[in-house]
């Protein structure tokens, strides 16, 4: 069983910056690619960004420019810094990270979410 926590969401004005980290936990032999996911009320949930185990990097449109993924392989974490908030940034972001457990099964683990809003 892998555990994700998120940590880092709150309250922004427009133009400011958050740092979101999520750190995976349990059985892992080796987690593939880790991701932020976002939804907002009455949206679908949506890629935000992810990264891969070699740091490949891929972003929502909408965020490329603003946003930066990074990961620390060795504590298993994942982070977003999340600059020049825009209030459509508004939403519950939840980390997900997908590999391998020791036990050599697959897995694909969601954390509870973490809100972030933008006033305006």
């Amino acid at each position: 069983q892998v555990r994700l926590v998120e940590s880092g969401g709150g309250l922004v004005q427009v133009g400011g910056s958050l740092r979101l980290s999520c750190a995976a936990s349990g059985s892992i032999f080796r987690i593939n690619s880790m991701g932020w996911y976002r939804q907002a009320p009455g949206k679908q949930r949506e890629l935000v960004a992810d990264i891969s185990i070699v740091g490949s990097t891929n972003y929502l449109n909408s965020v490329k420019g603003r946003f930066t993924a990074s990961r620390d392989n060795a504590q298993n974490t994942v982070y977003l810094q999340m600059d020049r908030l825009k209030p459509e940034d508004t939403a519950v972001y939840y980390c997900n990270a997908r590999g391998t457990t020791t036990r050599i099964a697959s897995f694909d683990s969601w954390g509870p979410g973490t809100q972030v809003t933008v006033s305006s």
